[in-house]
């Protein structure tokens, strides 16, 4: 009998002593701890582990493409490299329970129709949990297809960053899956940092999304929870599509050079507490249906709120719109009223307040006849400030036949909610000079 099955039974003997005596379960008493050195295949031990086991990866270079079928924890000792030698996936989860933590995961293949990934978690690896893990040099980080219960947690993520960006693959890209946890993961240079499709019941939270297409790209999915996540320096923060039932919280989408946040074809979602600053367009708003929009800040945007394609019957309360050099374009056949309630506060109004209520006694129109001629007609903003153009902005303001359908605030309010809005100026996306 070898040494490793003698020791694997004194295991389990004391192991079910224990079980005896109360102090453990029985599933505790069956796994083991194997070491890997340097030299040695991590493939090999893979093979001899049973389910259960408890792997220790000591720190080295291991130029290996690993297959998990069982249930297994690989823990690396002080940041052990798994290096994927440019061929297919690095590691390939293909069995539930399977935990990863504390690699350098890297040099995956570049094959787009093959996802080639550093982790792929493949359909019915449920219960993956890949944490404190540097993925670099992949073509997606992860690929989690079909698998649920999945948690991915505080990683560092970069693509192949040589690559052109519709080369790259997605850094985190979820597709069919319920309950995932995407959780404190930095995300950069890749397509998409993350890539969300018929997912549901999931929690995006404390993510930095940065450097890359979008930020996120969702679509078709329902019920779940985007909270606390950065997003910055992409084309686009957060892309949210085709859903219901989002809750989106506190999130901060800076520097984005087209929106910081998308809200399309949405429906019975909220989206609270957000910053959202110079981007150039801060809300892009297309299609969206009772949704409550409040307490957010839109501040230094080239655009504050892009809104048309029918998007009514939301409740937009108790929001920030500061310093955006055009408030709201709004396209439509009809005003839209917002705050009628509590309110918002737009740092252009030019009302007043004398019963000291809070709230102006003028209410707030977002735009004019001359704010639809000039987006119509880019140039016309040449001639702003001449007599002519100012003369027919005070005729649709005199005359209602004139007047361009607006977004209209009954109740704007005469100060920001939010005292710290000042410290979003200036965090433009760089454009050239």
């Amino acid at each position: 009998m070898s040494p490793n099955h003698v020791r694997r039974l004194r295991a389990l003997a004391a192991g079910l002593l224990l079980v005896a005596l109360g102090l453990v379960t029985a599933g505790d008493t069956l796994a083991a701890t194997l070491r890997v050195r340097a030299g040695e295949s991590i493939q090999a031990a893979i093979e001899r582990a049973q389910p259960g086991d408890v792997i220790e990866i000591e720190r080295a270079r291991y130029a290996e493409n690993l297959l998990i079928a069982k249930p297994l924890t690989l823990r690396g000792l002080d940041r052990p490299t798994l290096d994927g030698q440019g061929r297919g996936d690095v590691v390939r989860i293909a069995a539930p329970g399977v935990t990863i933590e504390g690699f350098i995961i890297w040099n995956s293949g570049d094959h787009l129709g093959e996802q080639n990934a550093g982790i792929y978690i493949q359909p019915g690896a449920d219960h993956a949990l890949v944490r404190n893990c540097d993925l670099a040099y992949n073509l997606f980080g992860l690929w989690i297809e079909k698998a649920n219960d999945v948690r991915v947690e505080n990683n560092v993520i970069t693509g192949k960053r040589d690559y052109m960006s519709v080369k790259r693959g997605n850094g985190i890209q979820l597709y069919n899956t319920h309950r995932a946890q995407i959780l404190g993961n930095n995300i950069s240079f890749v397509r998409d940092a993350l890539y969300v499709d018929v997912s549901h019941d999931a929690v995006f939270r404390a993510n930095r999304l940065h450097h890359s297409r979008y930020g996120t790209h969702y679509m078709n999915a329902y019920d779940n929870v985007w909270e606390g996540n950065d997003t910055w320096m992409n084309r686009g923060g957060l892309a949210l599509m085709e859903v219901r039932r989002l809750t989106v919280r506190n999130n901060r989408a800076w520097a984005n050079s087209d929106h910081g946040i998308m809200l399309r074809t949405i429906q019975d979602s909220t989206i609270e507490g957000n910053v959202v600053a110079g981007n150039q367009r801060g809300f892009f708003i297309y299609d969206a249906e009772y949704n409550t929009l409040r307490g957010n800040t839109v501040v230094d945007n080239v655009v504050g709120v892009h809104l048309w394609a029918g998007s009514k019957n939301n409740e937009v309360e108790g929001n920030d719109f500061i310093l955006n050099r055009e408030q709201v374009r709004y396209v439509g056949a009809r005003d839209l009223p917002w705050g009628e309630q509590a309110g918002n506060y737009w740092s252009n109004y030019l009302g007043w307040d004398r019963d000291g209520d809070g709230a102006g006694d003028v209410r707030y129109e977002a735009n004019d006849l001359v704010d639809r001629l000039s987006w119509r007609h880019p140039l016309m903003k040449l001639l702003l400030a001449s007599p002519a153009v100012q003369t027919l902005r005070l005729v649709g303001q005199q005359f209602p036949l004139l007047r361009a359908p607006s977004i209209v605030d009954p109740n704007p309010r005469m100060l920001p909610h939010n005292p710290d809005w000042s410290q979003w100026r200036g965090r433009h996306f760089p454009r050239p000079q």
